[in-house]
């Protein structure tokens, strides 16, 4: 077994988010793991560049980020973030925390259309 010191920062820190994940993020990955939608395959905690995806879609250079309640005092660094993560050719879809517990369907739906659309 690999000793968690020869892990890379970013493989840590990863495994440390995703084992941290919310209520939503689980909600969600019930949805996203085991290519269930669309054939799709997710990956989550995503390290790209210097940031952490909640969940990417490697193929399809799809990002879905979440946001809590605690986002709504981080606006200017999300948009910054969306906006470099695009720049890297990135698309980026944004969910609030409580769409995803409520209307998980909903959201799934989206995220394939925007898969369909850039696999087209």
């Amino acid at each position: 077994m690999m000793e968690r010191q020869n892990l890379k920062p970013s493989t840590h820190r990863a495994r440390e988010l995703r084992q941290a994940s919310t209520e939503a993020e689980w909600k969600l990955w019930s949805v996203l793991r085991n290519r269930q939608l669309g054939g799709f395959k997710f990956r989550r905690q995503v390290p790209i560049g210097r940031y952490f995806a909640d969940f990417a879609c490697l193929e399809a250079r799809l990002i879905v980020e979440l946001d809590g309640s605690q986002h709504q005092d981080r606006v200017d660094y999300d948009a910054r973030r969306t906006i470099e993560l695009e720049a890297c050719g990135w698309c980026v879809l944004r969910f609030d925390n409580h769409d995803v517990l409520t209307n998980t369907l909903g959201v799934g739906d989206r995220i394939l259309l925007e898969l369909k659309s850039a696999r087209a």
